[in-house]
């Protein structure tokens, strides 16, 4: 569905894709007869209820994603962003992708899209649920790892930013990949990511390193990793 042009640069045929939503100022030019419109990013499953938690959880949730456009009609978009890496990633049926809100470009309309938390243990006490992702949002503030992340599943594409350039993880092995969250692209297959302290919560406060916390990736499929800790 997409097609890369070069290292930094897609394009695509919208109405042979049923449409495209990618990240705002990502559209760089396109020919044909086709239109954009605002489109949101549904919310998590099991985030509602007026509880104080799940209202602040639903803050940091609607901070996660990126401003969005669908692009309907017939004619063929470029698509690139900030000059960052491009990557291609099919999905099929059946496997998931789960991307970090600001290192996803573009989708095709088609697939099915959540907001969904990122496990949390470790550092100033255990603990899963609301409270445990509270602690996740709070120890990824300091190394720019969200509590949330956006989940594709479906049949179609999406495509992926990097800083200089990405690697491919294959996930499977008896040991889990763990990786710095502020170099985690993606995960696509039925990969499980769960947010640790490498230090106690206490310790990490105040610390700008993002060793400080680690991303410890485990099941079958792949994880992209770029070759920086630049925030996008």
């Amino acid at each position: 569905m997409f097609e890369q042009i070069n290292s930094k640069v897609v394009k695509v045929d919208i109405g042979a894709a049923g449409g495209v939503v990618a990240r705002t100022g990502g559209m760089l030019f396109y020919t044909g007869d086709v239109s954009f419109a605002p489109h949101e990013i549904p919310g998590g499953a099991g985030m509602g209820g007026g509880g104080g938690l799940v209202r602040m959880a639903g803050r940091m949730m609607a901070g996660e994603h990126q401003r969005t456009m669908l692009a309907q009609g017939t004619g063929q978009v470029h698509y690139g962003f900030a000059g960052l890496e491009v990557h291609i990633v099919p999905i099929q049926p059946g496997a998931m992708l789960q991307v970090e809100a600001s290192r996803l470009l573009a989708y095709t309309a088609g697939l099915q899209t959540s907001v969904v938390s990122v496990g949390s243990s470790g550092g100033g006490g255990g603990g899963g649920g609301i409270m445990g992702a509270l602690r996740g949002a709070a120890s990824g503030a300091l190394t720019g790892q969200g509590m949330f992340t956006t989940q594709l599943s479906g049949h179609g594409s999406a495509v992926l930013l990097a800083h200089g350039g990405y690697l491919e993880m294959p996930i499977g092995g008896p040991n889990p990949v763990v990786v710095d969250p502020q170099a985690f692209i993606a995960s696509y297959g039925n990969v499980q990511t769960e947010l640790k302290a490498a230090v106690s919560w206490r310790d990490a406060v105040g610390r700008g390193s993002g060793e400080a916390m680690q991303l410890q990736c485990a099941g079958q499929g792949v994880v992209y990793v770029q070759a920086s800790e630049e925030k996008l």
